[in-house]
């Protein structure tokens, strides 16, 4: 069934880009659907559809069918009632910054982009919420709200360019979710337009929305149950004070091991993040916050609350850092040396392109005991195929970010890459891990659900996609394996090739 999904979408993207070269000019959909919108929001040109045929993730293959810009949930509503009508798939997707594959159009799909929906509508700071367009950015609403004494706890390290619709798609996390949790507890309700076009109301603004927790089920549904189309956010308060310690040390052994022991201890700092040698002199050279460049690993840790309390455990988790051979702890002086210290671990993937052009980053979670062991096996696995591997990870709650660093354009070198991929999530699993901690599974890991989940769990989980979208035409080709989900052939099938002319 693998094989079969897989010539589908060989087939599919191959025709597509043979044709489909003048600008929709033939299709009836492109034409209503300019109606609905505006002829300069449907986009139909090659570099457009070029663009929007690839997330952040090293998958290719993607092709997209015409790229909507829609500006209101009734125009999303339109969109989603001329696919129905015509048979089309359709693939919703914020900034694209995703890893896994899953805004990937599969079999030139119509591709709604969300990105102009990008008004923070209403703030309600007594209540503590606000209602946001799925097109806001991660970091501009923490921005705006942060005057008010407010902030949007998630921080992806894509926080700068992330929307809060594809936060909302992969439930995303962030250095700062170990104590505030991921975006399904910042997140009260979704307004949503299923694939048949109905708009419904996920969730509410009450303490204890009556009946099941749709709004649960639809965060970090990576866009296979119907689009966002607003969203209202919780409001995390400014903590009153904060202490970011840097501590190093000569393995990433010792590392793993204190942050094992600050859990040990009772604490939950509002971050936990471990950097190897590797990636740290990387990011020295490229923000030049401080870092040493000759320890074999570093523990930057957070905490934040009030000044008596933060200074306790400021002090408790310097003395389980000795305890583990610390070799040296700092303590940011000022909010200027804390912001360097955090610019350095939000851009440290982009400080490996000094070293290589391309990179794979993986998104596996172990149990926190199991740190140094499943990092052992990493360094080993990258060692056997040949491959730089580079650790940075959210240590806190064993969310591991190993970046297999690499050139494309070397023979035989993507082959390796995804060889050493699939090892290491296998290496995850046998530790009594899980599959993503906050990129979600997309394409990427499509073929691992069936080795972590049973039949049983998949047809189960096949059953609520469909509960929401009968013909699988919502982002399909995604998530659950085909073996369990044949509806997404079909979907993939049902794209009549007249439509790419």
């Amino acid at each position: 069934m693998a094989g079969l999904l897989s010539s589908v979408r060989k087939r599919l993207s191959s025709d597509a880009l043979r044709t489909g070269r003048n600008g929709g000019q033939t299709d009836p959909v492109v034409a209503e659907l300019r109606a609905a919108l505006a002829p300069d929001r449907v986009r139909y040109d090659g570099a457009e559809r070029t663009v929007l045929s690839h997330d952040a993730s090293i998958y290719a293959g993607g092709v997209a069918g015409p790229v909507c810009f829609p500006l209101t949930t009734t125009e999303v509503q339109a969109i989603m009632v001329i696919a129905e009508r015509h048979t089309r798939n359709v693939v919703p997707r914020g900034a694209g910054t995703g890893l896994a594959g899953g805004a990937i159009p599969l079999g030139a799909p119509i591709v709604v982009s969300v990105t102009r929906m990008n008004e923070i509508e209403q703030v309600d700071t007594a209540n503590r919420f606000a209602w946001v367009g799925p097109g806001v950015v991660n970091l501009d609403l923490t921005r705006h709200l942060t005057p008010l004494g407010f902030h949007f706890a998630p921080d992806p390290s894509s926080q700068q360019v992330c929307t809060i619709g594809g936060n909302v798609a992969n439930n995303s996390g962030g250095p700062h979710c170990l104590a505030y949790g991921v975006t399904n507890a910042h997140v009260l309700a979704v307004e949503v337009v299923l694939p048949n076009g109905d708009i419904v109301m996920l969730g509410g603004l009450e303490d204890e929305p009556a009946g099941y927790d749709l709004r649960g089920t639809f965060v970090g549904s990576e866009g296979t149950l119907g689009i966002a189309t607003r969203v209202a956010v919780r409001l995390t308060p400014n903590p009153p004070a904060v202490t970011t310690l840097l501590l190093s040390f000569e393995t990433i052994r010792d590392a793993a091991n204190t942050v094992s022991d600050i859990i040990a201890a009772g604490m939950v700092p509002a971050a936990l993040e471990v950097m190897d040698q590797r990636i740290t002199v990387a990011v020295e050279n490229y923000v030049h916050a401080g870092y040493p460049t000759d320890a074999g690993a570093v523990l930057l840790a957070e905490v934040d609350g009030l000044a008596e309390s933060i200074e306790i455990d400021a002090h408790h988790i310097a003395a389980l850092g000795h305890k583990n051979n610390a070799l040296h702890i700092r303590v940011a002086a000022d909010e200027a040396e804390r912001a360097a210290l955090w610019k350095g671990r939000k851009t440290a993937f982009g400080a490996i392109a000094q070293i290589a052009p391309d990179y794979y980053l993986h998104d596996t979670v172990v149990p926190r005991g199991a740190l140094a062991d499943v990092l052992d096996k990493i360094y080993e696995i990258a060692d056997r195929h040949d491959l730089l591997v580079m650790n940075v990870f959210h240590a806190g709650d064993g969310n591991l970010h190993p970046l297999l660093v690499f050139d494309a354009r070397e023979p035989g070198v993507v082959d390796r890459v995804h060889q050493a991929g699939a090892e290491i999530v296998r290496a995850s699993l046998d530790a009594g891990g899980v599959l993503s901690g906050e990129h979600g599974i997309g394409v990427e890991k499509q073929a691992y659900m069936d080795e972590f989940f049973t039949a049983e769990d998949l047809a189960h989980q096949n059953r609520l996609r469909q509960a929401f979208d009968p013909g699988c035409r919502t982002n399909p080709g995604k998530v659950i394996p085909s073996g369990h989900s044949c509806a997404d052939i079909q979907a993939l099938r049902s794209v009549p090739r007249d439509v790419w002319a």
